[in-house]
């Protein structure tokens, strides 16, 4: 969650920037359609520090198709007539809730530029920092007037707001707002080669862009952060260290497209097609994830680990040779997997489960399960129980997995991991019963996403019914977007590569 404190001048500029940018737009084919997009950018970053962790930017006033196909989604998702509407009214209300007034069309319309960027410098205790807001104005002296009648009397604002040329720069404090001028002065966000690389793999036509410095969130992230987070990225093909990615927000009449591409810093990106193996899992998983080149994956995965060591049990070295001793080959199985994906069910917290699963070309890896299992006996470790009759493996039970178990069970050329058994076992026989890609949410993704195969699903509704359930009212964010969430139906996810790029197409079906 985000720290911020800012006068209604600042808010004014925070929200333009963001809900304009949930408004922008594109054909799905990323095809120019009249807007010059914002994969070039304005120059806002030069307003960002050098090394900023976040940076996103919008143009604000979407003309044509992109305005219609904006106005569409905000009247669906919010019941406003149009995004501009729906802006209006919710920095209104905040003006009331401050005590004041504001009307929207006479006294910010009039100034407002063509686009806006926000960016925050770095994280810190798992929050990013407070943002700087740059905003361009077509009449500097009347965004200076909006300013001045905004901040008046104000002593309690920890914010600081002002112009600098033509451009509206708000900031947390004085001393954040001097380092933005400093930036436009000097060296900046900008100017930096990951992030002018980063950015030119932006969808051509989109009016909103996200740039995300992956590695420099993982390094200043390190104290809060899982140890092997960097070890999962690397698996994944990913230099944690240099990764970078841009999403670009394109709005459609009925659905939402968010484009990714992340630079992998030197490392192929993984390809290949999971839609078959998606579509054969279980009817009743509400969402479900595939990963194509997972033998890669998991040789790397070990690899790095045998290199790690496991403590206070493995030194370097030692887990490929501890394994081959009880007749398990890493290597060799690694080798005979193929592609793997996540399921996961349920409508609350007792129903919540899923699994796992991961196909192979032989029958290595089922094997190696009920070696493993029998080796966990022998070596008493607690919790394990072995698993027999439908498919051959063991449960782990332990209060750190809740009320099911952890069971890990293969059969044939399937091994599947499951938080529950009956979960497991339907993960080896997925395809065997009704699958999602008999679903019509599924179908509607698999139809959004056109030629890109798809590699990963929500049902909004589902998703959203399970949130409802589990999230306690304290969480005041979640309940505040719920309304919204409601009308989405479906999330399809595709995904590819092209050379060091991960890509990744993201579909938000808007319901009415």
């Amino acid at each position: 969650m985000l720290r911020i404190r800012l006068t209604i001048a600042a808010f004014v500029a925070l929200l333009v920037v963001v809900v304009a940018g949930c408004g922008s737009g594109s054909g799905g084919d990323g095809s120019d359609n009249g807007s010059s997009g914002s994969g070039a950018g304005s120059g806002l970053a030069a307003f960002a520090a050098p090394g900023s962790v976040v940076f996103a930017e919008a143009e604000l006033k979407p003309t044509g198709e992109l305005k219609s196909n904006a106005d569409s989604v905000a009247k669906k998702l919010t019941g406003e007539a149009s995004l501009q509407d729906f802006v209006a009214s919710k920095l209104e209300k905040a003006a009331r809730e401050e005590g004041k007034s504001l009307d929207y069309a006479t006294e910010v319309e009039p100034w407002l530029g063509d686009r806006g960027g926000v960016a925050f410098e770095r994280v810190a205790e798992g929050e990013l920092s407070e943002p700087v807001i740059a905003v361009e104005t077509t009449n500097a002296k009347s965004a200076q007037a909006f300013v001045d009648k905004r901040t008046a009397g104000d002593k309690k604002s920890a914010s600081e707001i002002g112009l600098v040329g033509e451009t509206l720069v708000v900031a947390a404090s004085e001393k954040e707002f001097k380092a933005a001028v400093k930036a436009s002065e000097g060296e900046s966000l900008g100017d930096e080669d990951r992030f002018q690389k980063t950015m030119e793999a932006a969808s051509s036509g989109s009016l909103a862009d996200v740039y995300i410095d992956l590695g420099r969130i993982v390094d200043q992230s390190e104290d809060e952060a899982d140890p092997p987070t960097k070890e999962v990225l690397q698996s994944a093909g990913i230099d944690p260290s240099e990764a970078t990615a841009v999403a670009s927000v394109i709005p459609q009449a009925e659905q939402v497209e968010i484009d990714v591409s992340s630079e992998l810093a030197g490392n192929k990106a993984s390809s290949g097609d999971v839609s078959k193996l998606l579509g054969s899992l279980p009817a009743s998983s509400f969402a479900a994830l595939g990963f194509a080149g997972f033998s890669e994956q998991f040789e790397e995965a070990i690899d790095n680990l045998d290199e790690e060591g496991i403590p206070p049990d493995l030194e370097p070295g030692e887990l490929k040779s501890a394994m081959a001793q009880a007749g398990i080959d890493l290597d060799k199985i690694a080798e005979s997997l193929s592609e793997a994906a996540v399921f996961i069910e349920g409508n609350d917290e007792d129903s919540l489960g899923g699994a796992m699963v991961v196909t192979a070309t032989s029958g290595e890896a089922a094997q190696a399960i009920g070696s493993l299992g029998a080796l966990l006996r022998a070596a008493n470790v607690p919790g394990i129980t072995a698993v027999s009759g439908q498919a051959s493996g063991f449960s782990i039970s332990s209060t750190e997995f809740g009320k099911k178990a952890l069971v890990v069970v293969g059969k044939g050329d399937r091994v599947a991991i499951g938080y529950g058994l009956q979960q497991a076992i339907a993960g080896l026989n997925a395809g065997s019963g009704a699958t999602l890609s008999g679903t019509p949410a599924y179908k509607a993704a698999v139809s959004a996403l056109g030629k890109t195969p798809i590699s990963g699903f929500v049902d909004g509704p589902a998703a959203l019914q399970l949130a409802e359930a589990v999230v306690p009212r304290s969480k005041k964010d979640f309940w505040e977007v719920a309304p919204y969430l409601k009308k989405i139906s479906y999330v399809g996810i595709g995904s590819g590569s092209n050379g060091e790029l991960a890509t990744a197409k993201i579909i938000a079906g808007i319901g009415k």
